[in-house]
């Protein structure tokens, strides 16, 4: 590995969990010029390897109600292209957040977001389902979400109960 990619490796991993770090602290917890991370990031930005920076919330702690889903799919892939042109076909759709092709009994993995139980099995049922290369689903809804990309959102289990001794 030479330098660029061990600095491009090492600001990747430092921004991964954290996406807000300051550019002279990470310089200074690396070991080099602010310029240079700076630099590194805008190339990288360019090239698509950072694709983006999101903010995680937990919605529980709000007022509004949001329903995560998670959606095997099984589809017939087409000839000559495989599953991209489906899964493109997918994840145009503006109520999808995440398509990934997986491995086992199903071929794709859908995760959305909506209101409501209704509204997302209406997706499932209206727009995914009804896709000519779709030939099943399997919808599960997320009940708690305790860990999201790395960062803990469950407060530690702590015991309640009262401890007798003999």
């Amino acid at each position: 590995m030479n330098e660029i990619t061990e600095l491009r490796m090492k600001i990747l991993k430092a921004i991964e969990h954290d996406g807000r770090v300051n550019l002279g602290e990470l310089a200074i917890r690396l070991g080099v010029d602010e310029t240079d991370v700076a630099n590194e990031m805008a190339d990288m930005e360019k090239e698509g390897v950072i694709c983006g920076y999101q903010t995680l919330i937990d919605w529980d702690k709000t007022d509004t109600q949001i329903v995560t889903a998670l959606i095997e799919v099984r589809v017939t892939p087409q000839r000559g292209q495989g599953f991209d042109v489906i899964a493109e076909r997918i994840y145009k759709y503006s109520e999808v957040d995440s398509v990934y092709l997986i491995s086992g009994g199903f071929d794709l993995m859908v995760i959305m977001e909506g209101r409501t139980l209704k509204e997302v099995s209406s997706f499932v049922t209206d727009k995914l389902s009804a896709l000519d290369s779709v030939l099943s689903c399997a919808t599960h809804f997320i009940m708690r979400k305790y860990k999201v990309n790395g960062t803990i959102l469950a407060k530690k289990y702590e015991d309640e109960r009262m401890l007798i001794t003999p």
